[in-house]
């Protein structure tokens, strides 16, 4: 992985630097302000209510002074607790300023890390995205971004406030007493190599238990995605059984960073103890031989509280740091993936042209082609159809007309313009697709329709979908064009979603359509509807259909028979049918199944 992922969390508060900046000097100040009620305290008791001398700053001793003195103070002791009240506030402001202003800077990096996820995930190569697995994708995109926002809002100022208390306590501890001093900081150095050692070990278990829950979100979204094949099949137990897996997985890595966590803070906090016990066995001992006095002894009591917090705080900074680590480098491997390239410089020729393959050669793994020395030409306006057994690659070949994926040899051309040299959003706008598994999104029939084109009229919505044959039907609904469509179209069945995406897909008036086995899921009188529809259409819109039904490809202009990544036939349904081969094979079993079921019916 390139680059330093401490150097990629720099980068993304670009923007918000001046708000950390503002938090952390009101957590310094905060922390400063913090340390004087102690010595007031002291202060009081020992030269205010006692009889020892001042052993403060000049001028701290002028404004003493200037309340009265010492015998005014002495009897109007509320002074000294209104000095305190004051100090509390201005230290309650600091604190506010700081949760508010680092909380605002987290926020709005969260939001931006967010967006550029999103975008950069809408602009990876098909490839990419098809082999990546949307549970972890989501969990990249939420739970690693919470993790990186909850160590900007809360730890990264606290580093600040940590040294600086650190700093600020010690300045005042020795100036008070050197020998205490060096009692309070004895097991210190423990506690930091402590904390040190086990940075490391968190960051390991996190990172394994990150990973784990990523996959347990992916068993949940394809559970979910795939509800009506769950249902359909009974398999149920079985899908429980694989979510309680990955989630006994989950559990026990947790179990092991928490049982971690809970080592880690038991053996710090023991060590605090120890050295709060030092300094009150130490510190009543000198107080009793007259070596310390009673306010100096209440002061370090105090002081220890803050000493020893940032040094253990110092641990749940390292503790999230370590999370922060592994998230980052989760987050940056999706952000450091390369785009897909647009080839933004290319070509923007006319589409609506002959188009010809020469010896096209394509495979998805090296050593495994796809389609093998593939060559034809097609004229413009005419109909392709392409036939064969699964595997064959007909989708393949459609697929990289639109540059989902790049031939590796050979030349497809579209008048005469090499595909590789034309700029893929100008392709991808002029050569519209219908998949044979159409998605719909969760919003009205209409805006699935309007998605593919801008500001686009409701004239144009519904001739889309008359030629698409799904107008009537939706004309039926109680709510028609503004009936909301469930998650992935499961309102609507089958048929009707394919033809919804074919009404999206003839919005774009593209010059070159292609339907990738998706009228498949139509009824035969509903097929021949949308075929017609399209041919009065369609003059001078070159049309490539994938379909297995001979019914469906039988008037096409050319007709490839795909096997085995080649092309074993081609010609007309006519020409076709005059000799040997699969084309022929698989009409003779349609028909004869066709008869069968009439006679049957009769």
């Amino acid at each position: 992985m390139k680059g330093n992922r401490w150097g990629y969390l720099w980068k993304i508060t670009k923007g918000n630097r001046i708000l950390y900046g503002g938090a952390i000097v009101s957590m310094i100040l905060s922390a400063v302000v913090s340390l004087l009620p102690p010595l007031v305290i002291g202060i009081t008791i020992d030269s205010i209510i006692g009889n020892k001398p001042f052993n403060i700053h000049p001028r701290a001793l002028d404004i003493i002074e200037m309340l009265g003195g010492k015998s005014l103070l002495a009897q109007n002791l509320w002074v000294c607790g209104l000095v305190l009240i004051i100090l509390n506030i201005v230290n309650g402001y600091f604190q506010y300023t700081r949760g508010k202003w680092s909380a605002q800077a987290s926020e709005n990096i969260a939001r931006n890390v967010r967006n550029e996820l999103y975008d950069h995930l809408q602009n990876l190569p098909y490839e990419d995205l098809v082999k990546a697995e949307t549970g972890d994708l989501i969990q990249r995109c939420t739970s690693d971004v919470e993790t990186v926002r909850r160590f900007l809002a809360m730890q990264l100022v606290e580093i600040g406030r940590s040294l600086a208390m650190l700093v600020v306590s010690l300045i005042a501890m020795f100036s008070l007493s050197v020998k205490m001093a060096w009692v309070s900081i004895s097991v210190v150095p423990l506690i930091f190599l402590f904390s040190f050692i086990f940075y490391g070990r968190i960051r390991k278990a996190f990172k394994g238990a990150d990973e784990a829950e990523g996959r347990m979100s992916t068993v949940l979204q394809e559970n979910l995605t795939g509800i009506r094949v769950v249902r359909a099949f009974g398999r149920q137990a079985y899908e429980a059984g694989k979510f309680d897996d990955s989630n006994a997985e989950y559990t026990q890595l947790w179990k092991h960073l928490n049982r971690l966590l809970a080592l880690f803070w038991s053996s710090t906090d023991l060590l605090s103890m120890v050295q709060q016990s030092a300094v009150l066995i130490f510190g009543v001992y000198w107080a009793a031989m007259g070596e310390l006095s009673l306010g100096i002894l209440l002061t370090f009591l105090s002081y220890i509280d803050m000493l020893l917090w940032p040094v253990r705080q110092l641990g749940r900074i390292l503790t999230d740091m370590g999370k922060t680590h592994v998230s980052l480098g989760r987050i940056r491997e999706i952000i450091e993936k390369p785009l897909e390239d647009m080839n933004e410089e290319g070509l923007k020729p006319p589409m609506d042209r002959d188009i010809e393959f020469k010896n096209v050669y394509f495979e998805y793994d090296e050593g495994r082609p796809v389609l093998k020395d593939v060559s034809f030409k097609v004229k413009r306006g005419q109909t392709v159809a392409v036939l064969g057994a699964t595997g064959t690659g007909k989708s393949s070949l459609v697929h990289l007309l639109q540059r989902l994926y790049d031939y590796q040899r050979g030349s497809i051309t579209i008048g005469g313009v090499e595909l590789k040299d034309i700029n893929k959003r100008w392709l991808r706008e002029r050569v519209g697709i219908v998949l044979q598994e159409p998605f719909l999104f969760s919003r009205s029939i209409k805006d699935n329709i309007a998605l593919a084109k801008k500001d686009i009229g409701d004239d144009q919505i519904y001739k889309a979908s008359r030629i698409a044959a799904v107008h009537d039907v939706i004309s039926e609904f109680e709510d028609g064009y503004d009936t909301m469509v469930g998650e992935r179209g499961v309102t609507l069945s089958g048929g009707q979603k394919q033809r919804v995406a074919i009404a999206r897909t003839l919005i774009l008036d593209s010059s070159i359509l292609i339907f990738d086995d998706s009228l498949s899921a139509v009824d035969t009188e509903t097929d021949n509807a949308i075929r017609e529809a399209l041919e009065q259409r369609s003059k001078g819109i070159t049309t490539f259909i994938i379909s297995h039904r001979i019914t469906t490809i039988s008037q096409a202009d050319i007709i490839l028979v795909m096997e085995d990544g080649k092309i074993a036939q081609w010609g007309t349904h006519r020409q076709l049918l005059s000799k040997e081969g699969l084309y022929r094979r698989i009409w003779s079993i349609q028909n004869s199944l066709e008869g069968e079921l009439e006679k049957n019916l009769a």
